[in-house]
């Protein structure tokens, strides 16, 4: 796992799970979503506590980005990240448009800027996605892309799904669950596989 290095982190409550904000200056580098089983689930620690309005207490990382920090006050750009996804999960926005730097490689990051041209509401499938990169037979590659995402909804790899908009899995939060709710939530149509399916690794025909 690529290790992230960060200056200022907060977490919030969502319908979907805790949520860990971790900034680097002015960008969110990382969005982890917890999922409501996952770890961080119905408990804080070393974390500052969303509230209803998004905005909660922050907890400023002390690491080796910057070992002196703060550690009573988000950055603002987690304070902004944190109002929006409060609108986002109230019905409020569908635009998430906070300041983000997810690093990868040059690949990974062609992908993810296709991803992030997919708006609320609409879809896409991997096939379209490695067309769109000029690469056609990448399909499985810009599944490893899509899997590494560093700050799900911001880039919204939910809104991917495979062959005959079939579902497919989903690294973030409880997995699958936490992917249906968000295509719901976009009142997005796709095609199920069995509901006791939970995880993102078991292969999935995606293209």
């Amino acid at each position: 796992m690529k290790t992230v290095i960060f200056d200022s982190t907060i977490t919030i409550d969502s319908p979907i799970g805790p949520i860990t904000l971790k900034s680097l200056g002015n960008a969110v580098v990382k969005v982890e979503l917890h999922g409501l089983e996952g770890p961080g689930a119905g408990r804080r620690s070393g974390h500052g506590s969303g509230h209803g309005s998004g905005h909660g207490s922050g907890h400023t990382a002390q690491n080796a980005a910057n070992p002196t920090a703060d550690p009573s006050a988000p950055s603002s750009v987690l304070i902004e990240a944190a109002q929006q996804l409060s609108e986002f999960f109230a019905g409020e926005r569908t635009t998430l448009d906070f300041a983000v730097e997810p690093a990868g490689t040059e690949f990974q990051r062609t992908v993810w800027s296709e991803i992030g041209k997919v708006g609320f509401g609409e879809v896409i499938s991997y096939a379209d996605i490695a067309r769109r990169i000029g690469n056609p037979n990448a399909v499985r590659a810009v599944g490893g892309a899509v899997g590494s995402n560093p700050v799900p909804l911001v880039i919204g790899c939910h809104r991917i799904l495979g062959a005959a908009s079939n579902i497919t899995g989903y690294s973030g939060g409880d997995g699958l669950p936490t992917k249906r709710w968000l295509l719901a939530h976009e009142n997005i149509s796709y095609r199920d596989v069995p509901a006791n399916r939970r995880d993102a690794e078991t292969p999935l025909k995606i293209e």
